[in-house]
């Protein structure tokens, strides 16, 4: 009888024992975040995008500015969709097109995360405070962009954009000198790069047109 009872504790206490550690690891986590905060691959892409949480007001303006003017950009390709005709400025438009989109969607998921408005400063496109957005045409460019085709929509195209860009080139520089966030300055740099590339490019079809 002594046996019995005895097997019979040291079987309650092993599996009090198992339940003990597998509890114990089920609380742990996965050893890579020991705080508990995942900010890894498996969190959301805002969560992924703002995995360095430091911000600045000059990284909440940089962001706020260049979605809008992100998004010019886009419209202005778009329009070429269908109205240039030279393949080089088609080539271009996409280029632009699909460079910028994604970063429209990663600037406002930071703003989103930083508890910022997505809306640009001063309301938007058509306030006075345009000044302060280097590079955005006005209603009434676009209206002519719009209205153009041919040989003379690639002409305008090429040079409005390299106006554009020159303005987003600035902002970007100021970006990198005044922001406090990783990864908006690492985005400004890339698109320093990208658009400085683009600019050379573009006044080389001015320059053949």
């Amino acid at each position: 009888m002594t046996r019995v009872i005895t097997l019979r504790r040291l079987l309650l206490t092993s599996a009090a024992s198992l339940a003990t550690i597998a509890l114990a690891a089920g609380c742990g986590g996965d050893g890579d975040d020991p705080g508990g905060m995942n900010h890894g691959g498996a969190s959301s892409p805002t969560a992924a995008a703002t995995s360095n949480g430091t911000f600045n007001d000059a990284d909440v303006q940089f962001a706020q500015m260049m979605i809008p003017h992100h998004q010019q950009a886009v419209e202005m390709a778009t329009l070429a969709e269908t109205r240039a005709a030279d393949p080089e400025v088609k080539q271009l438009a996409t280029q632009v097109k699909a460079a910028q989109d994604p970063e429209i969607k990663t600037m406002t998921g930071w703003l989103t995360a930083w508890g910022q408005s997505t809306a640009a400063p001063d309301g938007g496109h058509d306030m006075p405070g345009m000044s302060s957005m280097p590079g955005m045409m006005l209603d009434d460019d676009m209206a002519k962009l719009e209205a153009a085709k041919g040989t003379e929509f690639d002409r305008m195209f090429a040079q409005m954009m390299i106006a554009h860009h020159d303005g987003a080139i600035q902002m970007a520089k100021d970006e990198q000198k005044n922001g406090a966030n990783i990864e908006a300055k690492s985005l400004a740099a890339t698109i320093e790069k990208t658009q400085t590339d683009e600019v050379a490019k573009l006044q080389g079809v001015v320059d053949r047109l």
